[in-house]
């Protein structure tokens, strides 16, 4: 699970992976690619923190990768270090270009890069399928022949692959192309101190299907130096409630389409992270593989309920709403967990 930050020359995408990750790119000038995790913002994860007063608290962690595309080939870095992420986070210049036309072809122009790169990809297999006998095509091979000129339409209309309302299904048979534009995205503008609404006209205008944010990087870099007395009473005074970045990798989290659920105890409060629809043994899994394999009942109360309950386990259990689940068990986001198995 990764996320790829692009972005143009002097857009700002460095600024926001420093801001996110604590990762200093400066200190990485010779290396392409530069990888960092940024923590998730949870008040959920504060709460439990502050009930069970454990000696490590461990917040759900988004990875992201940052690529310096210098020299004169700097897609080919790019295509090479970020084609294997699972997301784009693109951030698009909205404070040098104050004008929404010129700061949506700056996000345009990138954008044509990646479904041009895709387009490519998807006329050079349809070109060696065409001279392939039939015998010679694999069962895969002939679904992908069927679905490659689709998508070939998509792309030529200047549309990204995301647009073709492809099913989860058709997405696994073109695992292996490693397109650009099926990947999920989030466009992030990053405005000026005195222009925060610039970033809701762009979406405006846009009419992107893509979720758009705005950041202020200038501004977000001043409060990632403050101490989190410092933060508040900042944010407080500039009207905000939360820094930008903070909701930034909150949306890259729901756009991989990860959840979390907690383990909670004095030792440790934890936010695992999982894809949404993960039944319960798989969910063991992310804890350690011998609870998925002698995975036996889950233990559950979601955090709502235990909130609600005074924040007491043995309430929200009088209260009939502690649960054992089985092996078909979905689990939701926020559920707190105690695995039983048997190794």
């Amino acid at each position: 699970m990764e996320i790829g930050i692009l972005g143009l020359p002097q857009s700002g995408k460095s600024t926001l992976f420093e801001i996110m990750t604590g990762v200093k790119t400066g200190a990485h000038h010779n290396e392409t690619v530069v990888r960092g995790q940024a923590s998730v913002p949870d008040e959920r994860l504060n709460k439990l923190v502050e009930i069970y007063k454990p000696a490590k608290a461990t917040p759900a962690k988004v990875p992201f990768v940052d690529v310096h595309a210098v020299g004169e080939h700097p897609w080919d870095a790019i295509r090479q270090n970020l084609s294997g992420t699972d997301g784009i986070l693109q951030v698009v210049d909205g404070f040098s270009l104050p004008d929404v036309q010129l700061s949506l072809e700056a996000y345009h122009k990138l954008e044509n890069e990646l479904i041009l790169s895709d387009l490519v990809i998807i006329e050079k297999k349809l070109e060696r399928l065409a001279k392939m006998s039939k015998k010679a095509i694999s069962p895969q091979e002939v679904v992908q022949n069927e679905l490659l000129p689709r998508l070939k339409d998509c792309l030529e209309a200047g549309k990204p692959l995301r647009a073709v309302g492809l099913s989860p299904a058709e997405v696994f048979t073109l695992r292996s192309f490693s397109f650009w534009t099926i990947k999920p995205e989030l466009v992030v503008i990053n405005v000026a101190e005195d222009n925060f609404s610039f970033a809701d006209k762009l979406a405006k205008e846009a009419k992107l299907k893509e979720p758009v944010m705005g950041i202020c990087c200038k501004i977000e870099v001043e409060l990632a130096g403050l101490d989190p007395a410092e933060q508040k009473e900042f944010l407080f005074s500039m009207g905000i409630t939360e820094p930008a970045f903070g909701r930034i990798i909150r949306a890259a989290f729901s756009l991989l389409g990860r959840i979390s659920f907690f383990t909670v105890g004095e030792d440790e409060v934890k936010a695992w992270v999982i894809p949404a629809q993960t039944k319960a043994p798989k969910a063991a899994g992310a804890i350690h593989n011998d609870f998925e394999r002698g995975f036996i009942k889950a233990e559950v109360m979601h955090y709502n309920d235990f909130i609600a309950h005074g924040g007491s386990a043995t309430q929200v259990k009088s209260a009939g709403r502690l649960r054992l689940e089985g092996k078909e068990y979905i689990v939701q986001d926020g559920d707190i967990i105690t695995f039983r198995f048997n190794v």
